[in-house]
């Protein structure tokens, strides 16, 4: 019995099982001869892009929904540690501490927010970097017709960092807040203002997404705010670091993303946000039984663009792990990952969306028209 184990079950995770179990099921090789096994803490997929939605219960999928049908086993814990000289993985589960061993491991523990240390950020701050968080934020926004927080401030949402997931989740806000302050008859201003420490919105975007951007921001009411600093957190708002106040009950920090700490565990090259590196197989530089996919590694696509984390890369880069681990531990060959092409369709809420393509982001489409290609 030879086994797989693929740790985390995001993007790369859940699409490394699929394609591991998908070439095995091509050589006509069964679970007794090889097992898959899928370690994540949850015990549901959870799509993460959409976490800045207010329908919050369509974006996660039950594991066993998947995962049961092509005979993978899931084991429900959190990885607390990874020893590639035993080829073994530390977990604790719900009924204790345990070691799962591997012929072959498939990193896929994915990225986490970097939340800088802020004098009350954490006691004060929220995020929707998991669907969990993006709960707590729900509820939050849905009990501010009941909170003590009184003035201006009540129906205020301070959203800090004007990347992607800033960008949606702000252009989402006015409605939500609308309907939640008119559903209790409230008389409060609704004000929603997205702020980043850099000197434009949408910097990332390329300048034809960042005019299309501004344009959505404007007819949507959002604030938009550049080149700030964020010097504390508390229950009425922030204080900046010039000394402003901005009086807000919410503020929600998105600014900037990391690859799992657990990576310190793989004693190999790693990039400015702590991916590992992979090769065209997607197999760990310098170990030769790990590979990797998604958020927790950084792989060259194409000379010179190195793989984002997104969804976008994630999903490829996870079927081609799955597929390569299987092909490595039973002697046949491998696929190289190469991806020349490159999108990305960004959601502006009831404005619609913009919609780019290439590594240059090209405007190709905006408004009603880049939405329904997003939804559809």
């Amino acid at each position: 019995m030879k086994d797989i184990v693929v740790i985390g079950c995001g993007f790369g995770g859940l699409w490394s099982a699929i394609g591991a179990a998908r070439k095995l099921d091509e050589l006509g090789v069964g679970s007794e001869e090889v097992s898959i096994t899928v370690v994540d803490q949850n015990d549901f997929h959870s799509i993460r892009v959409r976490n800045y939605e207010q329908d919050l219960e369509s974006t996660i999928i039950p594991l066993s929904k998947v995962l049961d049908p092509i005979g993978v086993r899931h084991v429900q814990g959190a990885v607390t540690g990874i020893d590639t000289a035993g080829q073994t993985v530390a977990i604790d589960t719900p009924t204790g501490g345990q070691s799962v061993a591997y012929d072959r491991l498939v990193y896929a523990l994915g990225s986490q927010l970097r939340r800088p240390p802020i004098p009350g950020l954490a006691e004060h701050g929220f995020d929707i970097d998991t669907y969990q968080a993006a709960k707590r934020l729900e509820q939050h926004l849905a009990a501010l017709p009941d909170s003590k927080h009184a003035g201006e401030g009540k129906y205020t949402v301070l959203v800090v960092g004007a990347g992607l997931t800033g960008i949606e989740l702000a252009s989402e806000l006015p409605g939500r807040l609308e309907a939640i302050r008119a559903a209790h008859h409230g008389t409060e201003p609704v004000r929603v203002i997205l702020a980043d420490s850099s000197p434009a919105i949408g910097s990332d975007m390329g300048e034809q997404a960042m005019a299309v951007i501004d344009k959505a921001m404007a007819a949507l009411g959002v604030e938009t705010r550049t080149g700030i600093a964020v010097a504390a957190v508390d229950a009425m708002g922030v204080t900046l670091a010039d000394g402003e106040k901005i009086p807000a009950a919410t503020v929600v920090w998105c600014a900037g993303m990391q690859a799992n700490g657990l990576g310190h565990w793989l004693p190999v090259e790693k990039d400015r946000q702590g991916r590992v590196a992979v090769d065209e197989f997607m197999r760990v530089k310098g170990l030769t039984n790990v590979f990797a996919a998604g958020d927790a590694a950084w792989s060259m696509l194409d000379d010179p663009h190195t793989s984002v984390m997104s969804c976008q890369h994630g999903r490829p880069m996870g079927r081609y792990a799955g597929h390569n681990v299987v092909a490595d531990l039973l002697g046949k060959p491998m696929l190289p990952l190469r991806i020349d092409w490159y999108t990305t369709i960004l959601d502006l809420g009831p404005w619609g969306a913009v919609y780019t393509t290439g590594w240059d982001r090209q405007v190709i489409a905006s408004g009603e028209t880049a939405k329904n290609t997003k939804q559809n």
